[in-house]
């Protein structure tokens, strides 16, 4: 059987200081392996630095890079999506441009796609963060897969090797708010994972904000889960109860028990207070469910092109 060609996916953001070395040791890669051409696919999300300057000169002197510069910063899953409709390999390793997603982990991930699989996830162990961060991660990943009506698999993040129809899959999605971990899994075919290390940034400082993350976890609950619609329903309901049961033991009282029966405006207050909380509460699930149709609506495209460079090609 002929070696399929391998694209691999990297966004980028502001990495100048770790170009060098992941292209270094991505290439390193790349050389031992069969078959080809193979390439490596690099969107620029709208850097500040160097980042794009070093990619156009890189390309210029090796026909397997294609470089891609977005006009702005359009996030790390729009930059993810923008490499996967530029990729041409029958396989594509989508991966993180900080190194800790390390490139010579691809050997072991095609040696797990021969045995049948259309997709093969990195499940990440041992990961060198800080624990509160760490902590986090456990806990959203936990919470999403118990939310979500897809199965979503623990610990695991871009870190994947896809083939080329679950590839093909993906890019003819359209949703606007991209959980691609999320999306990878509904698309299904044959899935499996494999442990690999979450190793440190090889320079420079991570790019996701505390409010990236959260804004990444709300992505990945708002677009897989209808249970915080429901959650409000059920609350709904449960107040209706007590309230009710309230209603009657106040009557209950006042007929038999005047002496005991309920006064003051503290309970008032805090019922009223509590209720008005809970109504805004669910008016802001809501709201966040009606904004995303509206965004879906207008039908932007995802990310723009300002450049695109294969190899020593600029194209328009």
């Amino acid at each position: 059987m002929t070696p399929p060609r391998l694209s691999i996916a990297i966004p980028l953001y502001n990495e100048e200081a770790v170009l060098a070395e992941l292209l270094g040791r991505t290439r390193a890669v790349l050389d031992a392996l069969p078959g080809g051409p193979h390439e490596v696919v690099l969107v620029d999300d709208g850097s500040s630095d160097r980042t794009f300057a070093l990619l156009r000169e890189e390309a210029a002197g090796d026909p397997r890079i294609v470089a891609i510069s977005l006009s702005r910063n359009f996030g790390h899953q729009a930059a993810l999506s923008a490499a996967l409709d530029h990729v041409s390999g029958d396989l594509v390793m989508v991966m993180d441009g900080d190194l800790q997603d390390s490139p010579e982990e691809i050997p072991r991930f095609l040696a797990r796609w021969a045995e049948g699989y259309d997709v093969v996830y990195g499940r990440r162990v041992d990961r060198k963060e800080s624990w509160l961060l760490r902590l986090c991660y456990y806990l959203f990943y936990r919470m999403v897969a118990l939310l979500s009506t897809v199965r979503m698999p623990l610990d695991a993040g871009d870190f994947a090797l896809l083939s080329r129809r679950v590839v093909d899959r993906l890019r003819a999605l359209p949703e606007h708010h991209r959980y691609l971990r999320g999306l990878r899994s509904w698309v299904g075919f044959r899935q499996t994972d494999l442990d690999v290390e979450r190793r440190q940034r090889h320079a420079g400082r991570s790019k996701y904000s505390l409010a990236r993350l959260v804004g990444l976890a709300v992505d990945a609950i708002f677009a897989f889960s209808v249970v915080p619609l429901r959650t409000s329903a059920a609350l709904g309901c449960l107040t209706m109860s007590g309230s009710l049961a309230f209603a009657a033991y106040s009557v209950y009282v006042y007929l038999f028990h005047a002496d005991r029966s309920p006064r003051g405006f503290t309970a008032l207050i805090l019922a009223i207070t509590f209720l008005s909380g809970v109504q805004l509460l669910f008016l802001g699930i809501i709201g966040e469910y009606v904004g995303r149709i509206y965004e879906e609506s207008k039908g932007r495209p995802h990310y723009l092109v300002a450049e695109l460079v294969r190899g020593a090609v600029r194209e328009p």
